[in-house]
């Protein structure tokens, strides 16, 4: 009889017993292969549709976060910036629901096109794309024309290993922005109309300091009023310097500054005031410089902003020592006092206009000033400031600048 393969064979079963038994033992391992694949079907079954339900209920749990946030604009795109993703937040910013927006709109299309420069999506992304985040401000256009200087912070999402989108986290910062273009505006000013009398009241009183007919008494009072009208002028001049910093406007004269020299001077200056203070002052430099590159002016603005810090928070009997570690790379001046320190919650604020530590505010007179302006030079010569302190120890502060 002919057989075709592939097709049943119906014949009725002939052969030895010994065959038949074998035929039994293949028929059985055969059944029993297909019940521990169908058993292994049902596991795979039960498997996937607990994965399901978790990837629904953790996507159920991103949604809601994201929905609940309404003080912060959230936006999710593809890599093309196609917006997926739109939360509360980024509705009431700029006034269009969710369904409006999702597959519809790009995000640059919320954006000022000045900004974008004829980029695109690029300008928005390439610094987060280089280095995995970005945090800017952009000019945010909303649907009613509404313009909002908002800051984003940008993220790279990926899906399966693969660039799969970004994500736009903003916070509108208009109120913010425009109240310290007023702050600078107003320092500005002021500190212009108090320079023009204060010049004038400098210049006369040092005229009648000249007058040899003084008196004893008349010449000690008008020395307390000399010193006085010198310290607001320079408060004065501080106000004007970070209003320049602020604005972006930093005047720097390029040249070459020997540290060494800058130090010694800054040593110099203090002097008198530490000796009256009862406190020790040292310093360390090593021959020879070492010479930077910068403006000497500024530098040594800044190093006599960080000797008189020292010395007017050293109590009596401390000490302040003045350090120069120089590298292939770099130079290090440092300045450490023995001073009461800054308490540990208030050091992130350190280096911020008019921020004075809690534990010196009523006692040590200052404006706190002179740590934002010499942070402003460090930064202004590719260098930067380093604090370290601790309350009841001391503090040191280390300019740091490339050679």
């Amino acid at each position: 009889m002919q057989r075709h393969p592939g097709r049943a064979d119906l014949s009725p079963v002939t052969g030895t017993g010994a065959e038949l038994a074998a035929l039994r033992a293949r028929v059985a391992e055969l059944e029993a292969e297909r019940s521990a694949l169908a058993a292994l079907v049902d596991d795979r079954g039960e498997e996937l549709a607990v994965a399901a339900r978790m990837l629904r209920a953790r996507a159920a749990t991103m949604t809601g976060v994201v929905d609940a946030i309404t003080e912060q604009s959230v936006v999710g795109t593809d890599s093309d910036g196609v917006v997926r993703v739109w939360n509360p937040g980024a509705e009431r910013l700029l006034g269009l629901p969710r369904a409006d927006v999702v597959r519809r709109h790009r995000v640059t299309d919320f954006h000022d096109p000045a900004e974008l420069a004829g980029r695109g999506l690029a300008a928005l992304v390439a610094t987060a794309a280089e280095r995995g985040s970005d945090v800017r401000d952009w000019t945010y256009v909303a649907a009613d024309g509404t313009r909002r200087t908002v800051s984003v912070a940008v993220t790279p999402r990926a899906d399966d290993g693969g660039p799969g989108g970004w994500t736009f986290v903003g916070t509108d910062v208009t109120g913010v922005r425009e109240a310290e273009r007023l702050k600078d505006q107003f320092v500005a000013l002021v500190s212009h109309e108090l320079r023009t009398p204060l010049s004038s009241v400098l210049g006369y009183l040092e005229l009648v300091l000249d007058d040899p007919a003084l008196g004893a008494d008349t010449r000690r009072y008008l020395d307390v009023v000399a010193r006085n009208a010198a310290r607001l002028e320079r408060l004065v001049g501080d106000l004007l310097f970070t209003a320049q910093v602020e604005a972006g406007r930093f005047p720097l004269v390029p040249g070459e500054a020997d540290l060494g020299t800058l130090v010694h001077a800054a040593e110099e200056s203090a002097r008198v005031t530490a000796a009256a203070a009862g406190v020790t002052l040292a310093a360390r430099v090593p021959a020879g410089g070492p010479v930077v590159p910068g403006d000497a002016v500024r530098l040594g603005q800044a190093l006599d902003n960080l000797v008189s810090n020292a010395v007017k928070f050293t109590p009596r009997g401390g000490r302040v020592d003045l350090t120069v570690v120089a590298a292939p790379d770099e130079v290090r001046v440092s300045v450490a006092d023995t001073g009461v320190g800054v308490p540990a919650a208030e050091q992130a604020g350190l280096g911020t206009r008019f921020t004075r530590g809690s534990n010196v505010r009523r006692s040590v007179p200052g404006a706190g000033l002179g740590l934002a302006i010499t942070r402003a030079i460090a930064t202004a010569h590719g260098g930067r400031l380093e604090l370290v302190s601790t309350e009841g120890r001391g503090t040191t502060a280390t300019l740091v600048l490339p050679r």
